[in-house]
């Protein structure tokens, strides 16, 4: 069994696809419609066959009232790995990105928070690395 598509919802798809290619550095795996429908996901550009993100928009009233109570309570909707958080968040807030944490250093990691413009917060972590 594998992990091959897991969600953040949105509220702005376009503005979503934009952000997470252009300031994260996704790239874009699947976008297609049928109606109303739309199915967009990213995919990181080190494993483009790997886990999937699906910019799924909110536009259910019980996933509009999740985000923004996780948003409220500064919880991420989304979390991703880095090897480099600091290097990462250089670029990122150069390409315009809104940092509400910038790199700290927690139990075990050094994590950084931004603001994805879409209705959540994202969370980049970087695990510390220890000898034996």
């Amino acid at each position: 069994m594998k992990i091959k598509v897991t969600s953040v919802y949105v509220d702005d798809q376009d503005k979503a696809l934009r952000f997470y290619t252009e300031v994260l550095g996704f790239v874009k795996k699947a976008d297609f419609s049928q109606g109303p429908f739309r199915w967009l996901t990213v995919a990181s550009p080190e494993e483009p066959d790997g886990t999937e993100l699906q910019l799924a928009l909110n536009d259910n009233a019980a996933a509009k009232v999740y985000q923004q109570a996780m948003f409220q309570q500064g919880q991420p909707g989304a979390m991703f790995y880095t090897d480099d958080v600091k290097g990462d968040y250089e670029r990122m807030k150069a390409r315009g990105a809104e940092f509400t944490m910038p790199p700290t250093g927690v139990t075990g990691a050094t994590i950084a928070m931004l603001n994805d413009t879409c209705g959540n917060l994202i969370q980049l972590t970087q695990l510390a690395r220890y000898s034996r």
